[in-house]
């Protein structure tokens, strides 16, 4: 059975900072492709909050991270990307595949071995699964890295997602 491009491999119904890493790496995945807005970052500030750097500094002892932003802002990924001391990509356009392709070819793994994780079903989710990547659905976060519970924008993708066949949602 094909699987729905809008539905990710696994929705933990948790943030980033509370995700556990050792499903991750059972699986067999050594990249991680994360998202920056509402993933890593809680807000429109760069500055991490210390939950989400401790998670992001523990994921980078076993695994590969690469920040990939639809944001514009080449400073801002770039400043949120050097607290990490990983590589970054800004104006990613997800869903479109064209910078995550870019990525990929630089790296030495497959693309069983590569999990995109962030916040949003109709860019993060949907630009994972269109390249065969396992995909991470992740709360949006508060500073202190607990789940937003009132993010409007996931709800509606999650309505909308079932509306277009995406069962499971």
């Amino acid at each position: 059975m094909q699987r729905h491009w809008l539905i990710p491999d696994w929705d933990p119904g948790l943030t980033l900072a509370h995700l556990p890493l050792e499903p991750l790496i059972g699986r067999g995945i050594k990249v991680l492709l994360l998202d920056v807005d509402r993933t890593l970052l809680p807000g429109r500030g760069v500055e991490l909050p210390a939950p989400m750097r401790r998670w992001a500094k523990d994921a980078s002892r076993l695994l590969h991270i690469h920040l990939i932003s639809n944001n514009p802002s080449r400073q801002r990924i770039q400043a949120v990307a050097d607290q990490l001391n990983v590589t970054y990509t800004c104006s990613a356009s997800k869903p479109r595949r064209g910078a995550i392709r870019r990525v990929i070819s630089t790296l030495p793994n497959a693309t069983t071995e590569i999990a995109m994780v962030g916040d949003r079903v109709f860019t993060d989710v949907l630009a994972g699964n269109r390249l065969g990547l396992y995909t991470v659905l992740v709360k949006p976060p508060r500073p202190d890295g607990t789940a937003c519970s009132h993010d409007r924008v996931q709800r509606l993708e999650r309505h909308l997602a079932r509306f277009f066949g995406a069962v499971g949602q």
